[in-house]
């Protein structure tokens, strides 16, 4: 079977995190993605963010958030070279960018400037809050996000400070958001013939992702706060309990599990005790219940629990980043693969995308030098020698 994605052209004009997650999910499943860098700003800001580079303007964090595109050093700032990406534009399916609100229109990467040359185009834009309204020339980035969305209060420990997440999760769930929007934008255009500009931004994102805490807020007046232990705030037992060696993370979010979890525990009479029998007296004592719980599972090893309690009662391990990276379940499942580079050289081992189409795993193409591409992307829309080498002569690309 071919990819899902095979025959889907995208230009990705992005840079840094969540534009490039997004189109990154896209190449996985075989969309062809060239990725628009501008030469004279060293292309993706991405290239140069570190601590860790194979070299200069190769850094880790690029290759982690760009495997499978291709690159196209084109300069959209310069006229020549926005008028060479219209050209490109012409035999594209979609444009995906993460520019800043106001800059789209400006670098003319809309569907209103596109769709003289490709009335189907689809322009996914992802801005940090939108291209409309009192912010949309703001900056803005991921952390900011997950403060002014709530999150920082709903993590970490009750007395601890405001504390965000380990990870930029607004930046990769906005890349997901954007790449969901620009292939549900092709899937129209493919049945109407005409385009549209899908528009997705990080704080949009960040403020769905509050789901049920906002629901909870707007018809009952609620306000969630941090639990103690990482625990859900009305399910359980749900939280970190500690063990002979360190801690293990259990989660009874259905009913049937409680019992099973107290057998295994060694203590059966907890599934009918009437203080933690059901949900809502697990919660109202759960204080009280985690030094019982505590006490039992100190007994034991964390792997010796998860030996007892796995396939039965839904319990993970606590694990550091390398721990996790080393886990003999990440080994099996083929999450890890050595990335060839087209350039050639050493590969650059990373984790490999996480949608596969008939068990079958995505590709596994390292991260593009800059403007590999650019000569081919540009023949492709029909430019001959002596433009391209016209182009490069006016600075317009690289």
């Amino acid at each position: 079977m071919a990819a899902p994605l095979a025959g889907l052209t995208v230009l990705a004009v992005e840079q840094y995190g969540a534009g490039p997650f997004g189109s990154m999910l896209l190449a996985d499943l075989g969309a062809e993605v060239f990725k628009i860098e501008n030469p004279r700003e060293g292309g993706d800001v991405g290239r140069h963010v570190g601590p860790h580079f194979f070299g200069p303007g190769d850094s880790h964090f690029f290759h982690a958030f760009n495997r499978n595109k291709r690159s196209v050093a084109l300069d959209l700032k310069h006229p020549e070279g926005r008028a060479a990406f219209r050209e490109l534009a012409r035999g594209a399916d979609a444009v995906l960018d993460n520019l800043r609100g106001d800059q789209a229109e400006r670098l003319g990467v809309t569907y209103e400037a596109l769709k003289e040359v490709n009335p189907a185009i689809v322009c996914a834009h992802l801005s940090a809050y939108g291209r409309e309204g009192s912010r949309k020339a703001w900056p803005g980035y991921d952390y900011l996000m997950q403060a002014e969305a709530g999150y920082l209060a709903v993590t970490g420990e009750p007395d601890g400070p405001p504390t965000r997440f380990g990870l930029s999760v607004v930046d990769m769930m906005t890349g997901l958001m954007a790449a969901f929007a620009l292939v549900s934008g092709v899937l129209g255009a493919r049945a109407t013939g005409r385009g549209a500009d899908m528009d997705v931004s990080l704080f949009d994102t960040a403020l769905h992702n509050l789901t049920y805490l906002a629901a909870w807020h707007a018809n009952a007046g609620y306000t969630q706060g941090r639990e103690k232990r990482g625990a859900h705030p009305s399910l359980g037992p749900t939280q970190l309990y500690r063990t002979r060696d360190g801690w293990i993370f259990i989660m009874c979010n259905k009913q049937k599990f409680w019992p099973l979890l107290a057998e295994r525990l060694g203590r059966p009479e907890w599934a009918t005790d009437p203080r933690f029998a059901d949900f809502a007296g697990r919660l109202a004592h759960r204080d009280e219940l985690t030094v019982l719980m505590d006490e039992a599972f100190s007994a034991r090893t964390t792997a010796e629990w998860l030996a007892i309690l796995q396939g039965v009662v839904p319990a993970a391990p606590v694990l550091d980043v390398a721990q996790a990276m080393e886990n003999p379940f990440v080994a099996e499942r083929g999450a890890i693969a050595d990335f060839a580079r087209r350039e050639g050289g050493a590969p650059v081992r990373m984790l490999r995308g996480p949608v596969r189409v008939n068990g079958a795993l995505p590709p596994a193409v390292a991260a593009p030098a800059m403007g590999e591409a650019t000569e081919e992307a540009l023949r492709r829309a029909g430019f001959d020698e002596a433009r391209i080498a016209a182009l490069r002569a006016a600075g317009a690309i690289g």
